[in-house]
């Protein structure tokens, strides 16, 4: 159990680890390329970890520097090996679908496997990919994962579900595609790393309204990349700060990628005080600084077409209503049934462990504000990072403190993040 005591404020300045989705896209990439690629501000944590080990496996060589920089020295576009044992893709759902995409147009045959957790969850890149050409087995559409390679042919393919990693799967394939470009139609926008990245490295890639193209690909060529800070991991510094009274904090070089800032445009709407600034680009991704201020707040409801924009800070959201005066509400946010733990479920269970009023709903829950310090107490992370980094919030701003089992679950994202709370706490 770890215990997080009551803060009076948040003060400093801070930066947060690099954006996990793009150090695992620019590793998988970096491995197909044709010559020596340099990420740079690399942020190392188990599912980053992840996307180096898999390359490793499939022969990709992977040297790291002591400045965080990860180089990484490619096999070409269709030259990973089949190696002897599975790959384990750990907790990494990110890993496991975009690297499905990949190999589904190398030669051999490859096994893909995860964690407890990840092996509870859907795959779905199996059907898309199975069009394009690839026969893919999962087990009863979950993980372990078995591709045999073919040379793939373009489809146009309808998303189900907004989910990046998905879209991301079929255009990756795309890529290793023959004849013509592949299609994905996306009717509610998600994360857009993987086009900003292929656009960034010359490769051909549209949108046009709902519909993605991407081309194949002659080559990949190699990435030099300075990976900003994660906007999720600097979330739950954001809502401590606001919820805490005379914080004043500042986080710098924050991706801000507009499919990813959804939980700032709802503290706007509920009164938050953060100022934006400092802007400016990184490998076609937007970056800033941020500064928060503590604020009171109001109440407000989630409808499904933002879900996909701040989708993992859905729980810390809870925890900002939690203190908002009036009833919020989170709609058409069934996918967190099917994240690390069934976030609905954890989520609702932990804070009311803690005092707070939450019910939980099919597709979201419904929080009944109270502006004041919730009681405390002890809460689960059920081994779910986002759970473990809410639960530290909540214990900063309680009256008596929380202990957290599982806490070091953070470490999935962000293994830093205990010390760094406590850099910037007073008390």
């Amino acid at each position: 159990m770890t215990r997080v005591e009551p803060a009076a404020a948040l003060v400093g300045d801070i930066a947060v680890p690099a954006v996990k989705g793009i150090c695992q896209r620019g590793a998988l990439l970096a491995a197909i390329g044709d010559e020596e690629s340099e990420l740079r501000n690399f942020g190392h944590a188990a599912d980053t970890d992840a996307a180096l080990a898999a390359v490793r496996a499939l022969g990709a060589e992977v040297s790291e520097l002591e400045s965080g920089t990860v180089r990484i020295a490619g096999r070409g576009l269709r030259g990973l090996a089949p190696p002897a044992d599975p790959i384990d893709c750990g907790n990494a759902g990110t890993v496991l679908r975009l690297l499905s995409g990949i190999l589904a147009g190398q030669d051999g045959r490859f096994e893909l496997v995860g964690d407890e957790s990840l092996s509870s969850r859907p795959v779905r890149v199996d059907e898309p990919l199975r069009q394009m050409g690839a026969r893919v087995e999962t087990t009863e559409g979950r993980p372990p994962v078995t591709i045999e390679g073919a040379r793939l042919q373009p489809i146009r393919y309808e998303l189900p579900v907004a989910s990046a990693q998905l879209k991301s799967a079929v255009l990756l394939a795309g890529l290793l595609a023959e004849d013509g470009p592949t299609t994905v139609i996306e009717r509610v926008p998600s994360r857009d790393h993987t086009e900003r990245l292929l656009r960034s490295l010359g490769l051909r890639l549209t949108r046009a309204g709902a519909e993605i193209r991407v081309w194949p690909a002659e080559r990949i060529p190699p990435l030099s990349l300075d990976i900003p800070g994660d906007f999720s991991s600097a979330a739950p510094f954001i809502v401590a700060a606001t919820l805490l009274s005379g914080s004043n904090l500042r986080i710098h070089d924050v991706d801000v990628n507009p499919t990813r800032t959804g939980l700032l445009d709802v503290l706007g709407r509920m009164g938050a005080r953060i100022a934006v600034f400092n802007r400016h680009s990184a490998n076609g991704e937007p970056v800033a600084d941020l500064e928060v201020r503590s604020a009171p707040l109001l109440a407000t409801s989630i409808e499904a077409e933002e879900v996909p924009r701040l989708v993992d800070e859905l729980p810390l959201f809870a925890l900002l209503a939690s203190h908002a005066r009036g009833e919020s509400v989170v709609k058409g946010a069934q996918e967190l049934r099917v994240k690390e733990t069934d976030r609905i479920e954890t989520v609702t269970n932990s804070l009311r462990a803690l005092g707070i009023r939450i019910t939980a709903d099919d597709d979201g829950f419904r929080i009944r504000g109270v502006p004041a310090r919730p009681r405390g107490g002890a809460m689960a992370s059920s081994g779910d990072h986002r759970v473990a980094m809410l639960g530290a919030v909540a214990g900063a701003v309680s009256k008596e403190g929380v202990e957290i089992e599982d806490a070091e679950a953070v470490a999935v994202s962000f293994p830093g993040f205990f010390e760094l709370l406590e850099s910037v706490t007073q008390r």
